[in-house]
């Protein structure tokens, strides 16, 4: 899961990114609506947190404009500006959600978890795929039905391959979808999750395999029964 936080406030923001990554979340985050526009991926972020106080214009007025282009993805706004009024100019301008500062990060990621568990959100499934399942709300995977621990990355990893499984995902897919901007990513990194995802589902006996092609992405498809011989 990718979010998009939009806040100027340095020391905000960061408790905010700490909190949404202990949750699962990988984390960009713009101090500006220019940034934010600079940065927004419909294709690769799964929500979108605003502020509206912004130091080059106000956050409504900039999601205003991103929902008339189109914008689909559900967007919390997250502000100082408690009063009702406030709250429904906030929601009428095209926010899901509406959460008043100070706040604790246990309901922000509730009501994060709980926007994408909405019809036509990238959460709030079970996919599976062998013996593999994953609940994408609660980011549990189970392997016939065994809890299976796992590191929130190759978690993430998993959600994407078993969503588009037997087709082919593109690394630089997997890659948007596991690590922020901001990320320190080492060339290594994506083959290295991959790694481990493979030995643990195989040690878990999933029958789910990862196929690596080269030069493209990975594939995860069930695996070929194996044929009696005669």
């Amino acid at each position: 899961m990718r979010a998009l936080l939009i806040e100027d406030n340095d020391r905000l923001a960061a408790h905010v990114a700490a909190g949404l990554a202990s949750a699962g979340f990988a984390v960009d985050r713009a101090g500006s609506s220019a940034e934010a526009d600079a940065m927004l991926d419909p294709a690769a972020h799964d929500i979108v947190l605003l502020d509206l106080g912004l130091p080059d214009g106000d956050g409504l007025a900039w999601l205003k404009r991103r929902r008339a282009g189109g914008l689909a993805l559900p967007v919390i706004a997250v502000t100082a500006r408690g009063q009702l009024g406030d709250r429904v100019q906030g929601l009428d301008s095209g926010a899901d959600d509406y959460l008043v500062k100070p706040f604790e990060m246990a309901e922000l990621t509730a009501r994060c978890r709980a926007l994408l568990r909405r019809p036509g959100a990238t959460l709030g499934t079970v996919l599976t795929a062998g013996a593999v399942s994953l609940d994408t709300a609660a980011r549990e995977a189970r392997v016939g039905g065994r809890a299976i621990d796992m590191p929130r990355r190759e978690i993430d990893c998993l959600e994407v391959l078993l969503r588009r499984a037997g087709q082919v995902v593109p690394r630089p897919a997997l890659e948007e979808r596991l690590y922020a901007f901001d990320d320190e990513v080492t060339p290594n990194a994506l083959e290295a999750v991959i790694s481990r995802l493979r030995r643990r589902l195989a040690d878990a006996g999933s029958g789910l395999d990862i196929h690596t092609v080269r030069g493209i992405g990975y594939l995860a498809r069930e695996k070929a029964p194996r044929r009696e011989g005669r």
